[in-house]
């Protein structure tokens, strides 16, 4: 693995929930809490965005102290301001990347090369893949330099379809997360609606909603500490 000691967030560019005119984007919660798991730690975090430039946000909630210090972040801050495309970014320099969530990454995050090219890099070199709620929707078209899906035959969780239905959004969204990943060989387990479900598989670190986002920063945090890893 890269003695690099810094972790990739992926953000959504996209800021439109379907033809229903609300907004959407990165889910605040999912970007905060693995950003402060991965800090506290020690690992530098920087983001990358599929179309560069300030990502649309989504769900703010900063009654929440972790939430308001990622924002307040001088770092973060400027990050947010003006991150880079994916082309501009260097794989070699991660150890990790994290797909963050919300409902934006459903539209523009399956086809980003992009990103794809950074992720099958990172898994290549040794690395960690790591996604939450709907950043899963990164891992349905990357595959590996052989052609396989990395879900192939791996355990994940993702935002489930009964979220999705308990969301209201089955109809809007332009495919079921869940159901996806299991035609492209994953083994999808999920808990409850909401609550908290995080699913290691070597490399791979997957969380199924906003509830499992400080796990799913927690379990990276492991994996990128174990040597073999």
């Amino acid at each position: 693995m890269p003695g690099t000691r810094k972790v990739l967030l992926a953000l959504t560019s996209h800021d439109r929930l379907g033809d229903t005119g609300r907004p959407t984007g990165f889910y605040l919660s999912e970007a905060a809490h693995p950003w402060k798991e991965l800090t506290d730690a020690g690992f530098e975090v920087d983001l990358v965005s599929v179309l560069g430039g300030r990502p649309p946000m989504d769900g703010a909630d900063l009654s929440d102290p972790v939430q308001k210090a990622f924002l307040d972040d001088p770092d973060i801050a400027r990050k947010l301001a003006s991150t880079p495309r994916p082309q501009d970014v260097d794989p070699a320099d991660y150890d990790a990347i994290l797909y963050v969530g919300g409902h934006g990454t459903m539209w523009d995050f399956p086809g980003a090369t992009g990103l794809t090219r950074i992720a099958r890099a990172v898994y290549e070199a040794g690395g960690a893949v790591a996604a939450v709620c709907h950043g899963p929707a990164g891992l349905v078209e990357l595959t590996l330099s052989d052609g396989s899906y990395l879900v192939d035959g791996k355990n994940v969780a993702a935002f489930t379809n009964t979220e999705e239905a308990a969301a209201g959004l089955t109809d809007i969204v332009p495919f079921l997360l869940q159901s996806t990943l299991e035609e492209r060989g994953a083994r999808h387990t999920g808990a409850a609606d909401f609550q908290a479900h995080v699913v290691v598989d070597g490399r791979l670190v997957t969380g199924q909603n906003p509830a499992s986002a400080t796990g799913v920063g927690k379990a990276l945090v492991t994996v990128l500490s174990e040597p073999e890893a």
